[in-house]
């Protein structure tokens, strides 16, 4: 079997201010089963951190980047079959779980979620995870 790299990059680019140089990619389609990279408040083209001390903003950015990785894929939100979010403060969590409400509105997916002490850059405070299997009939 072979894997699909999406959106290939070296984090030297996306994080210039640290000494780092691993080759990674925004998803990986393995068979029918896609893994996005963890998405957070920064538009996937420009790598410019958007809603900074906005946990419902940088959520909507987050999952915007899941439902544009998943069409690449050829997948769609509504083939999530796991999730999972980060928040860096528990109080995060409803106003982010009100927007990956709205954006998973019927695909009740398996879902975890965590508190964590930091992300990748100090103004991300929150990381969205998944995984969706594209359908044998779009496979």
């Amino acid at each position: 079997m072979s894997h699909r790299r999406i959106r290939p990059f070296n984090t030297r680019d996306t994080y210039p201010d640290q000494r780092l140089a691993n080759d990674l990619a925004q998803a990986v389609v393995a068979g029918s089963t896609v893994y996005l990279r963890g998405q957070v408040g920064q538009e996937l083209d420009t790598g410019a951190s958007v809603a900074i001390g906005d946990p419902a903003g940088q959520a909507e950015q987050a999952m915007a980047n899941v439902a544009e990785l998943l069409e690449e894929c050829g997948a769609r939100l509504e083939d999530i079959c796991k999730a999972t979010v980060y928040l860096t403060d528990i109080r995060f969590r409803e106003p982010v779980y009100q927007v990956l409400g709205r954006w998973l509105e019927g695909v009740h997916p398996v879902f975890t979620g965590v508190v964590v002490t930091a992300l990748a850059r100090p103004e991300w405070v929150v990381e969205v995870d998944v995984i969706a299997v594209i359908p044998s009939e779009r496979g």
